[in-house]
This record gives structure tokens, sequence and C-alpha cells, in this order.
């Protein structure tokens, strides 16, 4: 099944081309058969990223939308927050098992407020903005988007 994916970081020091858990990101989706279909970065600021996000499934259609960054404690950390404010439905489930699989590598893990939600039929998931605690993430859920996919798009499980 091919999926196609929107890596969107947030960030007030990072641009592409230093970009290290974006870019790590968008590799294993590229490894996984899947494909990206955008790669942005924007500023950690609420509406930047909500509009980010609204951009990301409504004009690129990407079927999986993976924002990097700001899901930390930090009062500039509003990704969570923009995420809610666009998307329509939570899926608490694979937040919880991003940080049940992270909590086994870092107890720091229980520290993260990121989400999944859905806005209409795309899912947006909060991912850390550390490359290795990205990577540790994406291990811990990937292998249900298949799966999640063929749901949103309105198949049985």
């Amino acid at each position: 099944m091919d999926i196609s994916f929107a890596v969107i970081t947030c960030s007030d020091t990072r641009d592409l081309t230093r970009d290290e858990a974006g870019a790590a990101l968008e590799r294993l989706v590229l490894e996984a058969g899947w494909s990206v279909a955008s790669h942005v970065v924007v500023k950690d600021e609420q509406e930047q990223i909500a509009l980010a996000i609204v951009g990301a499934c409504d004009q690129v259609d990407a079927d999986i939308v993976i924002t990097c960054g700001g899901t930390g404690l930090s009062l500039r950390d509003v990704t969570p927050e923009a995420t809610r404010s666009v998307c329509d439905r939570d899926v608490p489930g694979i937040a919880e098992a991003m940080r049940a699989y992270s909590m086994t590598k870092t107890r720091r893990a229980m520290l993260s407020r990121a989400v999944c939600m859905q806005r209409g039929r795309h899912l947006v998931i909060n991912f850390p903005g550390s490359t290795k605690a990205a990577l540790e993430c994406w291990e811990g859920i990937s292998d249900q988007f298949e799966h999640a996919c063929k749901m949103t798009a309105g198949g049985g499980h």
C-alpha cells in the first residue's frame, strides 16, 4: 500500500539543511517504500504550525502528516495545541504507544505532550524534535500505518 507523508518540522532554529530529525523520518518513510509529498520547516508559532498542517492535509493531501518538534514542556512547545486546533478527532492510542515504547528507552518520555489526531481522513502525528527520540517513536508505531490508513479511507478492520 502506498502511503503519502508530509513532514513538518517545528523549530525556531532549524531549516531544511539542518533538520536532522525530520530528515531521518523522511529517510524511514522512503525506506519503507512510501512517499514524501512535502517537507517544510515552520517556526514554533501555533498559527504557522496549524496552517502547515491544514496545507499538508487539504492541499498536499498527505495520508499521514508528521510534525517534528514542539512537544515538550517549554512554553515555546505549542505543536499539540496547533494540532488540536485544526483536527477533528483524537487518536490517543498512537501517542500512548509512542510514549510507552519510548519509556522502555528513557523515563523522560513521560514528559512528552505529543498527540495524534485526525483531520478528515488524514492522520496527524506529533513526533519529538530529538532525532533519537523521533526514531524510537517511529519504531514503536510505524507497523500500524498501513492498517490505520485503510481504516481512515473507509476500510474495515
